[in-house]
C-alpha cells in the first residue's frame, strides 16, 4: 500500500507529525467490481484515493449511463457538485474492477485543517475538475478531444472499452474508432 507520503506528493508538502494526522483519519476500503461509492441522490461525504482498480461516474435514465467521468488510480475521486454544494448526487460513482482506495471524510478532513494548516494544500483536489471543464468548454474535435485525454489520462484507454471512453467524451463510439485507427 501507499504511503501517506506518496499519496499527498502532488497535493503539498507536509510534515511527519501531519502524515501521522492523516493516517489517522483515513479509512482504507476495498470495493468489488460494480460496487456503488457513491449512489445516485446521495449526497458526497467523502473524497477518495484510488490506490488500485478503476471506477467509473455516470448519469442514468434507467436505459442510457452516460458517462461523466472515469477514474484511474493514483487520482482522487469524488462527485464535486455533491461535496462542495452538501446536495444529492445526479451521478453515480462504481467500481468498473475490484478496487482499493483511501477514503477521507469532509468532517475528517476538517478536522485536520483544524489540527494543522498544512491541510488546506488539500484544496488543490478539488481543481481536478478543471480538465473536464477544458474539455467540454472549449469546441475541440474528436481527434483533440482524443489527443488531449491520452495527454491528461493515459492510461485510460487501456483500462476503459471504446464505448465507455466515447460516452465520456461526448462522441459517438464509431467517431472514436476512426480517430484512433489513424493512430
Amino acid at each position: 500500500m501507499q504511503s501517506a507520503q506518496e499519496i499527498l506528493a502532488d497535493v503539498g508538502t507536509f510534515s511527519s507529525h501531519d502524515l501521522l494526522l492523516f493516517e489517522e483519519k483515513a479509512l482504507l476500503k476495498i470495493f468489488k467490481k460494480n460496487d456503488r461509492v457513491l449512489h445516485h441522490g446521495e449526497i458526497c461525504q467523502s473524497v477518495y484515493f484510488i490506490l488500485s482498480g478503476s471506477f467509473v461516474q455516470f448519469q442514468s435514465d434507467g436505459i442510457v449511463e452516460t458517462i461523466i467521468d472515469l477514474h484511474l488510480p493514483k487520482e482522487w475521486m469524488f462527485n464535486h457538485p455533491s461535496l462542495i454544494g452538501q446536495m444529492p448526487s445526479d451521478t453515480t460513482i462504481k467500481a468498473f474492477e475490484d478496487a482499493e482506495v483511501i477514503e477521507l471524510s469532509l468532517i475528517n478532513l476538517h478536522e485536520l485543517i483544524a489540527r494543522s494548516q498544512s491541510f488546506l494544500q488539500l484544496g488543490r483536489i478539488f481543481d481536478q475538475a478543471n480538465y473536464r471543464t477544458y474539455l467540454f468548454d472549449n469546441a475541440l474535435s474528436p481527434v483533440q478531444k482524443y489527443n488531449y485525454i491520452k495527454n491528461v489520462k493515459p492510461h485510460i484507454i487501456q483500462v476503459f472499452p471504446v464505448k465507455m471512453i466515447a460516452s465520456y467524451l461526448k462522441i459517438a463510439p464509431e467517431t472514436l474508432s476512426r480517430v484512433r485507427a489513424n493512430y
